[in-house]
């Protein structure tokens, strides 16, 4: 398909938030855009301020008549959350529409614009927001499809300017490896920041995994760019898998060409030296805590020295990257309390929150609050998780979030409160969490997970600050 012949994008699910970005994006460049969904919601709400057709019935004859006019000439986009028997689902589909995925559609975009991509089993919504970031801040013209709200913008997406072709657009793109959608992508440079065993309900075995991210990066295009992180197992005889003219180089904290010196905390804040192949840019200070952070960071850095950004332009824009919604957010910072949530809901995604958050507030006893994400994760990973959570002094553990999933006979969260080596642990319901915390106001608490706990966070707050 050549999007220079598409006139009307029409969404099947246009409220969610990876189908809202992409619905900005055709709007901002000139495309014809509405779209359906099952409820209104805030976003919806805003696509309609901007001037894009929603409504909120399944029923053929809402589709725009410019749409039902033109086959020729129409996108349809749908999420496969809509349902088998979807009328205009099926009316479109019946009457030969092209009808394609997010995943795919981005495929298309990364095709026509000089993409940048970032794939990882974690670490990947942080790194190509700092990528965005940091393109943003210097000048550069881009666009940005992430898959969480910077803080910074407030969006999960940036609009390139208008006016300007095209051709001169650097595209940041959240790759996701969820059910293979980020194999629809061709970058320009790419990189891969974890392939550590993870969605083993779809993949079935942690070989399969990492052999998804190998046909990954065979995708980059002639003469593309990766970034690698140092020790990932993607090598095959000493070379990763890439296509021959794909130039690769490897990043961590301590080792490749890409690394960190003299890391330190300094006010609550990471501090570092960047060692590349050309230099060094000194004393970069992050406001995103962790020493994961400065490892995405040497990552974003990379891409920018790649993309010839300066290195004071580098420095000056991490040094303003402000994170991403659930990731390392303070939500309360004062001399009595202070109250972190993040979205970890992998083992070492939650040791390496937990280590950071140590380093910050050595002197202070950490609470951590958890719910599990699926329960084929819990029942995949119990041992890491309980070996993670034991970094923590108390623990308090939620039950499953089952997202997608049914119950597992034998799995729950007492799995992993049986393993960690706590003693002071217990599992609680939300009710009962919000009651604890008032009643021991913990000077460090610390909410984890991916489910729902988020709304638990104005609760906590409230009760902190009592």
């Amino acid at each position: 398909m050549d999007l220079k012949q598409i006139k009307n994008v029409y969404f099947l699910g246009i409220g969610g938030i990876g189908m809202s970005a992409l619905a900005r994006w055709f709007k901002a460049n000139g495309y014809e855009v509405a779209g359906y969904d099952r409820t209104p919601t805030p976003l919806t709400n805003e696509l309609e301020q901007e001037g894009i057709a929603v409504h909120f019935e399944d029923q053929v004859a809402h589709i725009p008549q410019a749409v039902l006019d033109s086959p020729a000439t129409s996108l349809i986009i749908y999420t496969p959350a809509i349902p088998a028997n979807h009328a205009e689902y099926n009316y479109l589909k019946e009457k030969g529409y092209v009808i394609q995925k997010r995943s795919q559609v981005l495929g298309l975009l990364t095709q026509n614009l000089y993409t940048v991509a970032v794939a990882g089993t974690h670490g990947k919504t942080t790194t190509s927001s700092m990528v965005a970031h940091i393109l943003r801040h210097s000048g550069r013209n881009c666009t940005a499809f992430l898959g969480g709200i910077t803080q910074n913008y407030g969006t999960n997406m940036l609009l390139n300017r208008e006016g300007e072709s095209l051709d001169q657009v650097i595209c940041v793109v959240e790759a996701d490896e969820y059910d293979r959608s980020f194999l629809t992508l061709h970058p320009d440079v790419a990189v891969v920041t974890s392939t550590d065993a993870d969605h083993l309900d779809i993949y079935g075995h942690k070989d399969a995994l990492r052999q998804s991210f190998r046909d990954f990066v065979a995708q980059i295009k002639p003469d593309g760019k990766l970034f690698i992180r140092q020790g990932l197992q993607l090598l095959e005889e000493g070379r990763i898998g890439v296509p021959t003219q794909t130039q690769y180089e490897e990043y961590s904290l301590d080792k490749g060409s890409f690394r960190a010196e003299n890391v330190r905390t300094e006010n609550a804040r990471f501090v570092f030296d960047l060692i590349h192949p050309g230099g060094a840019i000194r004393d970069i200070r992050m406001i995103v805590p962790g020493f994961h952070n400065v490892e995405n960071a040497l990552a974003a850095a990379a891409v920018a020295l790649h993309l010839g950004l300066s290195a004071e332009e580098i420095r000056e824009a991490l040094s303003t990257f402000r994170g991403v919604k659930r990731r390392f957010e303070y939500i309360v910072q004062n001399e009595q309390s202070v109250y972190i949530d993040d979205y970890a809901h992998h083992p070492t995604e939650i040791e390496a929150f937990l280590k950071s958050v140590r380093a910050l507030y050595p002197e202070r006893k950490i609470t951590a609050v958890f719910q599990p994400h699926l329960f084929s994760r819990t029942r995949d990973f119990a041992d890491g998780f309980a070996e993670s959570l034991s970094l923590a002094d108390t623990l308090l553990l939620l039950d499953i979030y089952p997202a997608r999933e049914l119950p597992m006979e034998g799995v729950d969260s007492q799995m992993i409160l049986n393993k960690v080596t706590l003693t002071n642990k217990r599992i609680c319901t939300k009710s009962e969490l919000i009651d604890i915390v008032r009643t021991t106001q913990p000077s460090l608490l610390v909410t984890i997970g991916a489910g729902d706990i988020d709304q638990c966070i104005i609760p906590l707050k409230e009760a902190l600050t009592v």
